[in-house]
């Protein structure tokens, strides 16, 4: 058994900072950057009523809150304005208090420890927000002038997700997730030269997550296969004419006959 010690050298961590931010607008609309994204604030509130029987406690009901907080930056995408319900009639010419719509969004918060070592990170996506600007004021101009802080109190509609309670916020750490895996889903989230960024669905996402694998099998379309991985020590040649595959994904059906399954990226890559 191992005895437990506290303040070990290089392990008190803590998380800081907000970078990274992504806007992602519906109907399959690319997400965009977020320069100037300050702060997202969590005010999920989780509440507790005491049970009693006769006189005595016997437990707690926990009543789970969703998703709301408050939105701030010193500026924002053109391509938030409509869901804030501000919409460009002509060039230049927009009208407020128009309805407003249901949004993602994506940012990054960083992870260190006491020396001062960047460990790690974590990327927080959010879905179906609403944002409610909140008021701002306008000041005359002086020798110690300060950008406007705009801000927002958000809300969101949690989502069905199977074996899980319904929610619209996910949080994946960098320092747990098969770095492989965590560069496919920023590469969804991001965009690549041939892809351009986009929010999957969330029950696509978790699928995704759960169904993902180190091995990608080709069908060429002419009775043979081919496997890649970017992996090593996955696909081992014995010899000139043999080779092992060692994976998950590799299943046998008789002593002479198994089964190889492909991880899937396009079920939530493609539009």
């Amino acid at each position: 058994m191992t005895t437990i010690t506290w303040d070990n050298i290089g392990s008190r961590y803590y998380e800081n900072g907000i970078s990274r931010g992504v806007f992602y607008g519906r109907d399959e609309v690319a997400g965009v950057a977020w320069n100037g994204l300050t702060s997202v604030d969590d005010d999920k509130v989780d509440t507790t009523t005491p049970l009693y029987f006769d006189g005595f406690k016997f437990g707690d009901m926990v009543t789970l809150g969703d998703f709301q907080g408050r939105l701030k930056a010193f500026t924002y995408p053109d391509a938030f304005l409509p869901y804030q319900g501000v919409i460009e009639a002509d060039p230049g010419f927009s009208l407020t208090a128009q309805p407003k719509t249901r949004f993602g969004l994506c940012y990054r918060t960083e992870i260190n420890n006491d020396l001062g070592q960047s460990i790690g990170y974590k990327l927080h996506i959010l879905y179906n927000l609403l944002a409610i600007p909140a008021q701002k004021t306008y000041e005359t101009l002086s020798l110690d002038n300060e950008p406007i802080d705009f801000e927002w109190d958000i809300s969101a509609i949690p989502e069905e997700v199977d074996n899980f309670r319904p929610t619209a916020y996910v949080i994946i750490d960098s320092r747990k997730m098969d770095p492989f895996l965590l560069a496919d889903i920023e590469d969804i989230l991001y965009g690549t030269a041939e892809d351009p960024p986009k929010l999957p669905d969330l029950n696509e996402l978790v699928s995704f997550v759960k169904k993902w694998g180190r091995l990608v099998i080709t069908d060429n379309g002419d009775g043979t296969w081919t496997a890649y991985t970017p992996l090593l020590d996955v696909i081992t040649m014995l010899d000139a004419e043999s080779f092992q595959i060692v994976t998950d994904n590799a299943e046998y059906l008789d002593p002479d006959t198994y089964e190889i399954s492909s991880s899937d990226k396009e079920e939530i890559w493609l539009p």
